[in-house]
């Protein structure tokens, strides 16, 4: 897999544009505030906190594993990991999340398994909405928790959450919903859109080839039997929601030992909730959320757990130190080992 300068010149620009947004961040809350916050956490409880980051990256990466073997792909359990961690790594630098990075993940995932590329669109795709039940139950159960126990003055950042869970918790089902029902359109507007791209390509470059609408349809139509087998294996699907559910905790974890490294120690219901909301921050522009992420853990961990911007900003790049940039350093060596060693079985 090769990124051509146009790729590599988004990444960059995307790169370059989360550091502003950074550094924007701390300029509000005070750069030198959130490097005296930094110094005086806790490096045993930091340390502690990238050994809970690697088991929530496994949690999810046994999710994946359980996802290809009812696919009848089968994987070890540390292939499965640098997959994973591949598959991370592609959405934490390319834009908007797993929309940006999922293509990428489904081609390592069928160049490492010998399976087609729509299994492998299918398996990646999959893990990505199980790990929505889980995100939305516990952003649930804590908004009720919080929702119970904040003072007035809080209200108001309690209503913005609650407001974005339950809007999310309607709209995903409901898209997706709608999105099966009409698959035979799907299959159809897909094939419009992409025969004439790739007649277009195909005269510029010589290698590649022209494909036609009923190939297109063909692999559409594919990866829609792929996810109807997935959902058909309740046994496979209530394991992987279990190690999704299992790893959103230890996400959770994550962000509660970073702000106890700080000395701040806050009801775990806070940081329940306060995660998977800000994971949509993700979803932006930014590779993988970088720096609109930290922007949503400040703006709520502040008022939320009653400190200050400036601590609230250090635990967030702790945080996010351990569950953004350790998975790009693994996922980045994963994918590298994965390709020699597909190439060196060629």
């Amino acid at each position: 897999m090769r990124l051509d300068l146009g790729d590599v010149r988004t990444i960059v620009v995307g790169f370059v544009a989360a550091i502003v947004v950074l550094f924007a961040v701390a300029a509000v809350v005070g750069i030198d505030q959130v490097l005296g916050k930094l110094a005086m956490a806790d490096t045993r409880l930091v340390a502690l906190v990238g050994v809970v980051a690697l088991a929530w990256l496994a949690s999810w990466a046994m999710a994946l594993r359980t996802v290809l073997s009812a696919l009848g792909v089968s994987v070890s359990p540390v292939r499965a990991f640098m997959l994973y961690a591949g598959a991370t790594f592609a959405n934490n630098i390319t834009p908007f999340g797993q929309a940006g990075g999922e293509p990428f993940s489904a081609l390592l995932i069928s160049r490492v398994t010998d399976a087609e590329y729509e299994t492998g669109l299918a398996a990646i795709a999959s893990v990505d909405s199980i790990n929505f039940v889980p995100s939305i139950s516990f952003g649930l159960v804590g908004v009720v928790y919080y929702a119970t126990v904040l003072t007035i003055g809080d209200r108001l950042q309690i209503e913005f959450v609650a407001l974005a869970v339950v809007s999310l918790a309607l709209a995903v089902p409901i898209s997706a919903t709608l999105l099966w029902r009409s698959r035979d359109r799907v299959e159809a507007g897909v094939a419009s859109a992409v025969v004439p791209v790739v007649g277009a390509l195909a005269r510029a470059v010589p290698r590649i080839t022209p494909t036609t609408h009923d190939a297109v349809r063909r692999r559409v139509r594919g990866f829609f039997r792929a996810i109807e087998r997935v959902a058909s294996d309740r046994r496979s699907l209530l394991l992987a929601l279990l190690f999704s559910a299992l790893g959103w905790l230890l996400s959770a974890t994550s962000l509660w030992l970073s702000l106890y490294a700080l000395g701040v120690v806050v009801p775990f219901a806070a940081v329940l909730f306060v995660v998977p909301i800000v994971s949509m921050a993700g979803v932006t522009p930014l590779p993988g959320g970088l720096g609109g992420v930290e922007a949503a853990l400040v703006f709520l961990l502040g008022p939320i757990a009653g400190i200050s911007g400036a601590m609230a900003a250090a635990a967030a790049f702790i945080h996010r130190a351990a569950t953004y940039w350790l998975p790009v350093a693994i996922g980045g060596v994963s994918t590298a080992m994965l390709e020699a060693d597909n190439a060196n079985g060629d």
